[in-house]
């Protein structure tokens, strides 16, 4: 979809704020009192979101703007816009919990790290759903992002028995929030849903598949004793907060630029998480974790620049003569 250049601006700064929110929610997240397992507080924060999110959402609503409500769809495309909400909805509630194990126990700079891994999800996605190729160059940079991302994996080493699980859950986290990121924007540009309406029936949906997820998993005494925390309510609503700004930005941002360039514009974020642990969670930080950090940082401004020269070129190729 050819995006004109005002709107590719706007997209960007709605993306650069993501970068900065991204940064210091790992911060958030193992900054909490103890009490609160990862499944517990990804519930927990959901929560706060869907508390957030209710009166943005009637506020919309009231301003006029009504988006997928205004018309009445065809049964096949009411079905299909169910289905995508329930789907990418329970998809997201596992990997909120994914995304605070992940940073609880592989560390918050390792899985900051290994969160950029999601600009190669999308694209990879993008080539196969939507056909859009990638040239030599963007295989390159891909290749030293795969190279820095193993050799953070391995703590340094390049040797698989240093690979540790948790490390393989903070990359499945990316993966989940590729496929829905993606099947969420053919919505937002195909039918009038907002990007508000989006975020709110999302939240509902993980909402309600956590809280029997946590039950059964933690026990009610567990969970109560977590809603019961002033504490922990606090760093929930934190993260609820961050978490549901980053999330409307988000989808502002790729209802006008593609998701893999959104994505590479938050590239910077795991540097600001490497300065915030290193400052408050009192975290050290690694040679191998500086040297695998600027190796992504490379790989992916160099796969931004070649994308954008490989769509300068596409633009400036004429439309064949009929």
């Amino acid at each position: 979809m050819p995006h004109d250049a005002a709107g590719v601006r706007t997209g960007a700064w709605y993306a650069g704020a993501c970068l900065l929110i991204l940064g210091v929610m790992p911060i958030i997240s193992n900054g909490r009192p103890p009490g609160a397992s990862a499944l517990t507080f990804a519930l927990l924060l959901t929560l706060w979101q869907i508390v957030l999110a209710v009166p943005v959402q009637l506020r919309e609503w009231r301003s006029g703007e009504r988006g997928l409500l205004r018309e009445r769809l065809p049964r096949d495309v009411a079905r299909r816009v169910v289905l995508v909400t329930l789907g990418t909805g329970m998809l997201f509630g596992i990997s909120t919990w994914a995304y605070v194990l992940a940073f609880q126990t592989a560390g918050a700079v390792n899985a900051a790290i290994a969160l950029q891994s999601y600009p190669l999800v999308a694209a990879a996605l993008e080539a196969v759903v939507l056909g859009r190729r990638k040239t030599r160059t963007e295989l390159a940079f891909t290749g030293v992002i795969v190279l820095a991302l193993y050799y953070l994996a391995t703590g340094g080493t390049w040797r698989m028995s240093g690979v540790s699980g948790w490390f393989a859950v903070a990359l499945s986290v990316p993966v989940m929030w590729s496929v829905a990121h993606i099947t969420l924007r053919q919505a937002l540009v195909s039918t009038t849903i907002t990007p508000l309406q989006v975020t709110t029936s999302r939240l509902v949906v993980s909402g309600v598949f956590l809280v029997p997820l946590a039950l059964a998993v933690d026990g009610p005494q567990a969970v109560g004793a977590v809603l019961a925390s002033p504490g922990l309510q606090l760093f929930g609503a934190l993260m609820g907060l961050a978490y549901y700004l980053e999330l409307v930005l988000w989808f502002y941002a790729v209802r006008q630029i593609d998701v893999s360039l959104a994505s590479a514009i938050t590239v910077p974020a795991p540097a600001v998480t490497l300065l915030l642990a290193v400052l408050f969670l009192g975290e050290h930080a690694h040679g191998y974790q500086v040297v695998a950090l600027g190796a992504v940082l490379v790989g992916l401004f160099g796969l931004v620049r070649a994308g954008a020269a490989a769509r300068a070129r596409e633009r400036a190729v004429p439309d064949p003569v009929a």
